[in-house]
């Protein structure tokens, strides 16, 4: 079976979020990290905050778009609260 991930990094130099999507987490990760990813390179370094799996493409791109929008940061912020403040 085929996953897709949507995933939120946090980054360690702005403190901000920056949410995606992707069939394969642990080398899409590794591209942030190396700065090959145009939207993250000045803004790292990053760490994988959350994470989900979808069962289809079309799913973890509506995730996506929803983890965007000001609910989806909401949701994000209530998710990790205690991660957050220590």
């Amino acid at each position: 079976m085929k996953f897709y991930y949507v995933y939120v990094l946090r980054s360690d130099k702005d403190k901000k979020f920056y949410v995606g999507y992707t069939e394969n987490l642990k080398s899409r990760f590794e591209q942030h990290q190396k700065g090959q990813v145009e939207s993250t390179k000045d803004r790292r370094p990053l760490k994988v905050v959350y994470s989900e799996a979808c069962l289809d493409k079309h799913d973890a791109m509506h995730r996506e778009k929803y983890l965007k929008t000001t609910w989806g940061n909401r949701f994000i912020q209530n998710r990790l609260k205690s991660y957050l403040t220590g």
